[in-house]
């Protein structure tokens, strides 16, 4: 039987309440000194009123796109709480895009996923070049599904695609199904099976996962068993990092974290 408190984080985190307010605060202040002329904002990718992504762009032409997608379990935030995450890609000449998305209950897992490729495909659009995609949490199991066959992107976008950066991310949806937060995410026994990257063999561009030595045992075990089933993955297991604070070294040009992301386009 699963323990109902393994995938719940901020109790166990020091201050761990704390998280969403601070992000929130910290994506403020960077959006209000990133200059206005190259931030693309409220870009719509469909017709509904969470189908939008926020785009940065560096002071120089960009070397490529770093698509980061939030986390929550699928039913919490928006993209307007995470662009401080943008900094480290940003500082080395990356284009940022964060999309937000439909949330649960409104919305089944199913459609989360299709709409993170819609707005993968408008965001490819606004530029050339390479594409990392990257994601924490529930934002870490959709990166891994934008690179599984059946999602459906576009071919010309699917090769563009140099690595993804899952970050204590979601890979086996099947230990949540019988879980309290299930009551709002609503996932049933087939559509865990098919919205889980580990039912998926691995793909052929880069992986680099991320979790935090820290955290919950459950992500821990999600993310080695995601590296041994996609066997070329690298697996990052970063000391005294937890759930939240793992996310940190985002916003440093020159972190180890934003060095592995950005290591991917280069083979």
């Amino acid at each position: 039987m699963t323990d109902p408190t393994a995938y719940d984080n901020a109790d166990f985190i020091p201050d761990g309440h704390s998280y969403f307010a601070r992000w929130a605060e910290a994506a403020e202040n960077f959006r209000a000194h990133h200059p206005t002329v190259l931030q693309r904002r409220d870009r719509a990718y469909g017709a509904g009123d969470r189908q939008r992504y926020d785009l940065f762009l560096p002071e120089w032409p960009a070397r490529g796109l770093y698509f980061f997608i939030h986390g929550g379990f699928w039913y919490l935030s928006g993209r307007e709480d995470w662009s401080h995450l943008a900094q480290g890609a940003l500082g080395n000449g990356w284009a940022v895009a964060l999309p937000s998305y439909p949330l649960a209950p409104t919305a089944r897992l199913s459609e989360i996923t299709r709409s993170i490729v819609l707005a993968l495909e408008a965001a490819a659009r606004e530029l050339p070049g390479p594409i990392l995609i990257g994601g924490h949490s529930a934002g870490g199991h959709l990166a891994m599904r934008m690179v599984c066959p059946d999602v459906g992107l576009s071919e010309a976008v699917a090769a563009r695609i140099a690595g993804i950066q899952p970050i204590s991310p979601l890979a086996d949806l099947t230990p949540l199904v019988m879980l309290p937060m299930n009551a709002t995410l609503r996932i049933d026994a087939e559509e865990a099976e098919r919205e889980s990257p580990i039912s998926y063999p691995e793909p052929l561009c880069n992986v680099a996962i991320e979790v935090g030595s820290a955290e919950r045992p459950a992500f821990i075990d999600q993310s080695i068993r995601m590296a041994d089933h996609w066997q070329k993955a690298d697996l990052t297991i970063s000391e005294n990092r937890h759930h939240f604070d793992i996310l940190d070294p985002l916003c440093d040009p020159q972190s180890d974290m934003v060095k592995r992301l950005l290591k991917q386009s280069d083979d």
